[in-house]
């Protein structure tokens, strides 16, 4: 910091910043740290921790253009996501990690914890209206399917399904593997030693999800196998084959066809409720990020961010229950249904609960926190990315009744799978 006739600059990288203040009562202290951007304007913290104001020093005779860059807005406290008009820096938060474009390259990180004042009655008051949204969504497409007898092949239902399809894999990338990314590769963390360290982690919750998917259908078969009933009934009495000579009953269902055709049923009917249940479970893994997300963030990026969660626990709400509307009753009871749609709307709320009670200690630029939040998030891409596509896409438009489908509801699902897709992509840019 330098003095020229009482006033103070301080340098922040190739910068010189003329420091605003202070007042009669205060004086100038030998450093300021924590520099940061608010609504067009620069602040440096002091010892005591409150903002003072600094001003970029233009050189005159530079026809009015500011050649510096201003380099500490880049980690701002606010990330409020306006660009520094000194420096053209675009700060936003991911997680309560504030993460930065643009700007210079040499400026330094800042990777301890800033004390922020934080809303909390704002947030918990928020935390019910998260938890009757999440309800809404989820509980909608259940409740429609039981009280109006809604078909599965019904075009409501074909377009809600298509539209969560497109939902939960823009989840899986823009949302999950972009946000892990950005964990990853932040500043604080230092560089990885292993580059792919995202995207080995998203393949290792696909292959998981793979494996648990094939698993299940292999105990599904043993288990079959085993059944000492169906190798019972699966034994044709002499009277059946009397009476199958004839050339009319020749042409009826024999009993170990109708068998097979009941067991690979119930085989499809569980591997559909456990199609659904590998959905949610990464499905929670990333909303209680979303809640812990939501409740840490500044309170001047806090709005914007809330109103983004609330479509976006809509949207998703709608995706799974769906899914969990389109579960055969054989496969899942009432009360199945809705202890998954209540663990749906409840997780979000939990992780803003979880959030408001480490408000005080949390530092999302810790390299334990990136880690586990990269994790978390990398690994719930990868098995949103399965089910999304494989079970979900391939299944009903490669397989299921969209490959033969008229041209009108051919339309009409694809228009909503499109729908969710660039919806969903739409809110990745801000959360």
């Amino acid at each position: 910091m330098s003095k020229s006739n009482a006033r103070r600059y301080c340098m922040v990288g190739t910068a010189e910043y003329e420091i605003v203040g202070p007042t009669a009562t205060e004086v100038f202290e030998p450093e300021y740290t924590g520099c940061h951007s608010h609504g067009g304007e620069t602040y440096c913290v002091n010892s005591a921790g409150d903002d003072v104001q600094i001003v970029l020093e233009v050189e005159e005779g530079a026809e009015g253009e500011d050649h510096h860059e201003s380099h500490e807005s880049e980690h701002t406290e606010h990330a409020d996501g306006e660009a520094d008009e000194a420096g053209g820096v675009h700060c936003h938060e991911h997680a309560g990690v504030p993460h930065c474009t643009g700007g210079s390259e040499d400026a330094e990180p800042i990777c301890r914890r800033i004390d922020r004042e934080y809303n909390k009655p704002l947030r918990i008051g928020l935390l019910f209206v998260i938890l009757a949204t999440s309800g809404i969504g989820v509980f909608a497409p259940i409740l429609m399917s039981r009280f109006t007898r809604m078909s599965q092949r019904s075009l409501v239902f074909v377009a809600a399904k298509q539209f969560g399809t497109g939902v939960i894999i823009s989840t899986a990338f823009v949302h999950l593997f972009t946000h892990a990314s950005l964990m990853f590769g932040n500043e604080c963390l230092g560089e990885l030693p292993y580059e792919a360290t995202t995207a080995a982690i998203v393949m290792a919750g696909l292959f998981l999800s793979f494996l648990v998917d094939y698993t299940s259908k292999r105990f599904l078969l043993w288990r079959q196998s085993k059944n000492p009933s169906s190798d019972s009934e699966a034994a044709p009495s002499p009277a059946s084959d009397v009476k199958s000579a004839s050339p009319t009953d020749s042409a009826v269902t024999p009993p170990m066809s109708q068998i097979e055709h009941e067991q690979t049923e119930l085989r499809g009917h569980s591997d559909a409720k456990l199609n659904v249940l590998v959905l949610e479970t990464g499905i929670i893994f990333h909303s209680l990020l979303i809640g812990l997300t939501l409740v840490v963030a500044s309170d001047t990026s806090f709005t914007t961010l809330f109103i983004v969660v609330l479509f976006h626990q809509m949207f998703e709400g709608l995706a799974l229950g769906s899914c969990i509307a389109g579960l055969p009753s054989s496969a899942a009871s009432t009360l199945d249904r809705t202890l998954m749609a209540t663990g749906f709307a409840l997780i979000t709320p939990v992780g803003m609960a979880i959030g408001i009670g480490v408000l005080d200690q949390f530092n999302g630029s810790d390299k334990a926190t990136l880690v586990a939040i990269g994790t978390l998030d990398a690994l719930s891409a990868g098995i949103l990315a399965w089910v999304g596509i494989h079970e979900m896409l391939a299944r009903d438009w490669l397989h299921g009744a969209l490959v033969s489908a008229g041209w009108v509801r051919t339309g009409v699902a694809m228009g909503f799978l499109v729908a969710g897709l660039a919806l969903m992509s739409l809110l990745g840019k801000w959360a």
